[in-house]
């Protein structure tokens, strides 16, 4: 059926990264979108933003015939997961299913563990997990739940740090671990891809800094995994509705309503922000 996550062919996977000025953020961006491709041949993947740059969301949706899955390529919750992004596709594509952002999972974790590694992190390094930052408390929520995973990894603590809302500023982290016995500072780069805030990190940092998440098969994988969730909790709405003998016009869930879930069931309260990978 047009427009549901079952029956016929697949669903097509479309990609909902925020936006760059970055043309090394672009290239990267279309490589994850192309080793997302790889992982599952045959599958429709479509590369989209909500903004800044090309193609927009907006205009992609309504050419995608069929069912669709949109996956953000977000990192964490705020106004694009459950504002901007509802919000566009109940105005281009109501029928879509949105899957959960990308974060907190243990296979970022393992990313970020091997980029540290790539960068030299070393046993008596002090670590900071370095974001872009929310003014919605649960979208820094998710970014110092997922720096707990990664002080578990590597058996030490983690700071999580922001490089523009939220508390502690990176300069802040930087300047109190400082003080501490730690022979120096490495940053874990909680971002997708290179610019403006992979730039922040750098400039703020005296020790390494670790490469974006980028094309990591690991990242590809959870594309997926979240995907199948969503089309695994689609089919589910849908046989409960026509169980209670909703079937009609109750029997399509919005995206609007997709994402309302997601964010109730985490306990999420977002505010207007900008929280982008």
């Amino acid at each position: 059926m047009t427009g549901h996550a079952t029956g016929g062919a697949a669903p097509a996977l479309v990609l909902a990264a925020h936006g760059t000025r970055s043309a090394a953020g672009e290239a990267t961006l279309a490589l994850l979108a192309e080793t997302v491709r790889r992982a599952r041949p045959g599958r429709r993947v479509e590369l989209t933003y909500l903004e800044i740059s090309s193609p927009l969301l907006a205009d992609v949706l309504p050419a995608v015939r069929g069912p669709v899955v949109v996956v953000p390529l977000l990192l964490a919750g705020g106004y694009h997961v459950h504002i901007d992004l509802p919000e566009i596709i109940a105005a281009h594509r109501p029928d879509a299913v949105v899957a959960d952002r990308l974060g907190p999972h243990r296979l970022l974790t393992g990313v970020l563990a091997r980029r540290l590694g790539r960068a030299g992190l070393r046993a008596t390094d002090a670590v900071v997990l370095g974001a872009a930052g929310s003014s919605d408390p649960a979208g820094l929520a998710d970014v110092r739940a997922a720096a707990r995973m990664l002080a578990v990894r590597l058996a030490r603590p983690v700071t999580a740090a922001f490089a523009s809302a939220g508390s502690p500023s990176l300069e802040e982290a930087m300047e109190r671990l400082a003080a501490t016995p730690a022979a120096r500072v490495a940053v874990a780069s909680y971002v997708l891809a290179p610019g403006f805030f992979h730039d922040r990190l750098v400039t703020a940092a005296a020790g390494p800094v670790s490469d974006p998440l980028g094309a990591d098969p690991d990242v590809a994988a959870l594309v997926w995994h979240r995907y199948d969730e969503a089309v695994r909790g689609d089919q589910a709405a849908r046989a409960a509705q026509t169980a209670a003998g909703a079937e009609g016009a109750g029997s399509s869930r919005s995206s609007r309503t997709t994402s309302r879930a997601l964010a109730s069931r985490d306990g999420q309260v977002s505010a207007p922000t900008n929280i982008s990978t």
